[in-house]
């Protein structure tokens, strides 16, 4: 029975976010509901106002008594409600305060409406025609502002008391001076103080109808929130796992992801890796080579966003970065500069509490490359692929046997505009999986 019932929940109230949510939802969630109290003491302040001024540029109805209770019932409303709301922005509006507020707000209303008939002069039974009631409704309508069934149930509970109350009220008072009045003729209900229970009853069905609505709208509504921050705070977090642009593919998908879903252009890719970094390994503890590998990282990733590069890939110390052409038409002189700025700024500057000074090797290359996602159906990377980004690899391996730091093809060298002054050419390499030789450069810092 438990399952059935849990899938018309679910089908009902909607799925929930989490069995228990994490603290930090919590905490979001919560942080929403303060705004929403500060956002319906507004809303109520905007109310009296707007009813206190209807009430002074209307006519006024009443007999000749001096019995006119609604400036004070709007008076006290409106201390109430500025109270209320200086509270909301203290954050000190706790649950006793809150239903105290519920009480109030139907109370003040239910009062104002009773009093109508002693200000009209009428029975008892006068009241229950009063357009007033209508009021109730934006009142409970007030509590869906804020994510939490109780109030919403609480204020349509005390309306439905409420009148259930005056209705008792005036059926009891006439029935001790001798007349009930109370019919069945609806003509004569609408046109007389008698009394039709049917459409007491109607209205009383009506605000617990709506308030109930309201209820079940507002459990989907906290439900749906409760999952979107979850899902907000999922990919917030792992947005800091890969880099914005590729974020932003991933966001701005028209469907799901699926690998082999990619997208061709011409891209100048960048490869890192530090020289040494097997030894380095050897002579310090884990915990001090991931501090300093991710202070290493931080600045490379500086040096890079500042000139517009994107890393996609992190492998052990080696570092993919793309330089796209349609973001930046001078995308291969932007990761030259990247290039000569990591070597300029990063290899002769100390890194972690030992002081270490890390050399960067770097390879460059320009062409047709694939970014997109690799990987199986449950499990997927985001990265840069194709034969160019090879070719990009290897170079940056070069480096070791020519004695450089950065090496570059003749398409990087020529697509940044560089002389060679600025990038000697190295000779023809052939390099591992590949038969025909390709043109490098290296780059004078």
């Amino acid at each position: 029975m438990t399952q059935p019932r849990r899938r018309l929940g679910d089908a009902i109230l909607g799925p929930r976010a989490a069995k228990r949510l994490p603290e930090r939802v919590r905490a979001t969630v919560d942080q929403q509901q303060r705004d929403s109290e500060i956002l319906i003491g507004w809303v109520q302040l905007g109310v009296v106002v707007l009813f206190g001024t209807l009430y002074l540029v209307a006519p006024k109805t009443s007999m000749n008594t001096d019995f006119r209770p609604v400036p004070y019932v709007l008076t006290g409303y409106l201390i109430f409600t500025m109270l209320r709301l200086w509270l909301a922005y203290l954050g000190r509006l706790g649950p006793v305060l809150l239903g105290l507020s519920v009480i109030v707000d139907m109370g003040l209303l239910m009062v104002l409406i009773w009093s109508f008939h002693i200000q009209y002069e009428q029975a008892a039974p006068f009241y229950l025609k009063a357009p007033t009631l209508l009021y109730v409704f934006i009142f409970i309508a007030l509590r869906a502002l804020r994510y939490q069934t109780a109030y919403v149930l609480a204020a349509g509970a005390a309306a439905a008391l409420g009148w259930s109350l005056l209705l008792a009220y005036a059926v009891v008072t006439e029935m001790l001076d001798g007349d009930p009045m109370i019919t069945r003729d609806y003509v004569a209900y609408m046109t007389s103080n008698t009394v039709l229970i049917g459409a007491e009853v109607d209205k009383i069905v009506s605000i617990l109808t709506v308030t109930v609505i309201l209820a079940i709208a507002l459990v989907r509504g906290r439900r749906l929130l409760e999952r979107a921050v979850v899902d907000s705070l999922t990919a917030r977090d792992l947005s800091r796992f890969v880099a914005p642009e590729v974020a932003r593919r991933i966001t701005q998908s028209g469907q799901g992801l699926n690998a082999g879903d990619g997208e061709v252009g011409e891209a100048t890719v960048l490869f890192t890796d530090i020289e040494g970094f097997s030894t380095l390994s050897e002579q310090v503890d884990p915990a001090t080579l991931m501090g300093l590998l991710n202070e290493y990282f931080a600045a490379v990733n500086r040096v890079a966003e500042r000139h517009g590069g994107v890393i996609v890939q992190f492998v052990g110390d080696a570092l993919l970065i793309t330089f796209n052409a349609r973001a930046w038409p001078d995308h291969a002189a932007r990761a030259v500069a990247t290039a000569r700025d990591i070597l300029g700024d990063l290899n002769d500057r100390p890194f972690g509490a030992g002081g270490h000074r890390l050399r960067t090797r770097c390879g460059l290359n320009t062409g047709l490359v694939i970014l997109g996602a690799v990987g199986s159906e449950n499990r997927l990377i985001f990265t840069a692929h194709g034969d160019e980004v090879n070719l990009a690899a290897r170079l940056e391996q070069l480096n070791k046997s020519h004695g450089t730091y950065v090496l570059m093809t003749d398409a990087t060298a020529e697509a940044a505009g560089l002389s060679e002054t600025q990038a000697p050419p190295m000779g023809d390499v052939t390099v591992r999986g590949r038969q025909r030789p390709t043109r490098v450069h290296t780059l004078v810092t």
